[in-house]
């Protein structure tokens, strides 16, 4: 999720687009470095301010292509998304993101074993904790990542939206 502060750093560069998706309508913030976010209705009301300064363009290239894939993807036709990134974060958060990118389409992988990955199993809060931050919800599947037991856990979206992305992905 991403705050309204960094939201504001972005205005001037940033332009936005707002989809609709069968997980509710989705706000897309991007410059011509790539993608910085995609917002949840709950979240883009929490920076409607500083988008509200940011222009509306579909057509822009990186939004057009973000949302072109976004619709593939809700449809079945895609798998993984190669839209440019423009990530904000820590290394640490970086690397957990990448590694979330690894996990295959309709895969799931526990906190511990991305910690693993990325630097110790004794790190799964740490994972937690970047999960949570990922800026691109989707696009970057945090969605992907469960309890060790198999059980849902928090998702910035919510577990519904969780829970709707994960059966769309096993999806024959």
């Amino acid at each position: 999720m991403l705050p309204e502060r960094t939201m504001r750093r972005f205005e001037g560069e940033a332009v936005r687009v707002t989809v609709e998706s069968p997980v509710g309508r989705l706000t897309l913030v991007a410059s011509d470095e790539g993608l910085h976010a995609l917002l949840f209705p709950e979240e883009e009301r929490r920076c409607r301010r500083a988008l509200g300064r940011m222009d509306e363009a579909p057509g822009h290239r990186v939004l057009a292509k973000a949302a072109a894939q976004l619709s593939e993807y809700f449809a079945g036709r895609r798998r993984a998304f190669d839209v440019p990134l423009a990530l904000e974060g820590t290394p640490f958060q970086k690397r957990v993101w990448e590694e979330l990118r690894r996990i295959p389409y309709g895969a799931t992988r526990s906190y511990g074993e991305i910690a693993g990955e990325v630097g110790g199993a004794g790190r799964a809060r740490a994972v937690g904790a970047a999960n949570g931050t990922n800026p691109v919800a989707i696009i970057v599947p945090c969605h992907r990542v469960i309890g060790k037991d198999g059980s849902l856990t928090g998702f910035g979206g919510g577990l519904d939206r969780k829970t709707f992305l994960l059966e769309l992905e096993a999806r024959p």
